[in-house]
């Protein structure tokens, strides 16, 4: 089969051999997610889904991180720009609800289209980051990746909730109520992906798994997935997502002293000095599980 390969300015795309390999590509900013990138990527998944020769689809990140998670300085000022005419700064809890759910709408995009998504994670895949990989049908990490929503400390919580569905509910709290990470190694144990493989062997890992996927027929493989997603929505999952969503934005409205702090320090200080200060007092703020490792 033939190879194609284009790109815009936050996505790589590529078709070969049945797999759509669709990359962010801001390295530069450790993939992190902006409205543009965004827009791309659901655009991107959905062109992915409608190509005939396509049977299945791997999601990554470019350079040393999968997604570092949302870009404080460039998603909320594309969601005042594109609201502009409509809510713009998020004065009510309704009007953030409006804005989190634009956003739960692009990455739904990953449950709801037909073809199987694989992510495949390395380096950080934090907050927002977690968010896309949680969201896809499968998930492979390396070993020495580093998972998990440190922003739950101060920021708000996930707006796209899937950690209950994979961990449960008291994993999914310890991981929640403190923002703690887990490495990928850890991730696996406790199931929040499917494998984690030494960094250097995630791409053959990757790669083999997306081959054997791809030699079913689509029409198969959306058939697994749409029946397994529709077990989780009648789990609750779609509208945990609206919920999750609100919640979220309810959290927004706190006024405790963290979440205070974090915004004076965001005025005064910038995003980097604001998350520094949010994570001090979690040391490296590592999940370390007691039971041996395979």
């Amino acid at each position: 089969m033939g190879k194609y390969l284009k790109s815009s300015e936050c996505i790589l795309f590529e078709v070969k051999d049945r797999i759509a390999r669709i990359t962010l590509n801001r390295p530069e900013k450790r993939n992190a997610i902006s409205g543009l990138l965004l827009g791309e990527l659901h655009d991107a998944l959905i062109e992915a889904d409608a190509l005939a020769e396509v049977n299945v689809i791997v999601l990554a990140g470019a350079g040393k991180d999968f997604c570092s998670g949302y870009d404080l300085g460039d998603i909320y000022a594309s969601q005042a720009e594109e609201a502009e005419a409509y809510r713009s700064n998020n004065a009510t809890l309704d009007d953030d609800c409006w804005s989190v759910e634009q956003i739960q709408r692009q990455l739904m995009v990953i449950f709801d289209i037909h073809k199987p998504v694989i992510a495949r994670v390395h380096g950080n895949c934090v907050a927002g980051g977690t968010d896309l990989a949680l969201m896809c049908d499968i998930v492979i990490a390396a070993e020495d990746a580093r998972i998990g929503f440190p922003a739950a400390r101060a920021n708000g919580t996930p707006p796209n909730h899937m950690w209950f569905y994979h961990v449960g509910p008291q994993w999914a709290k310890r991981l929640l109520m403190t923002g703690d990470c887990l490495t990928g190694l850890d991730a696996a144990q406790i199931g929040l992906v499917l494998d984690a493989v030494p960094a250097d062997e995630l791409d053959a890992e990757v790669d083999e798994l997306a081959r054997r996927v791809s030699h079913v027929d689509a029409e198969l493989l959306s058939a697994h997935k749409r029946v397994v997603n529709i077990a989780l929505e009648l789990s609750g999952a779609r509208t945990l997502q609206r919920l999750s969503g609100e919640m979220d934005a309810r959290a927004h409205q706190s006024r405790g002293p963290r979440r205070s702090q974090f915004r004076s320090d965001i005025a005064e200080h910038g995003v980097g000095k604001a998350v520094r200060n949010r994570d001090e007092p979690f040391g490296d703020g590592m999940v370390k599980l007691r039971w041996p490792s395979k």
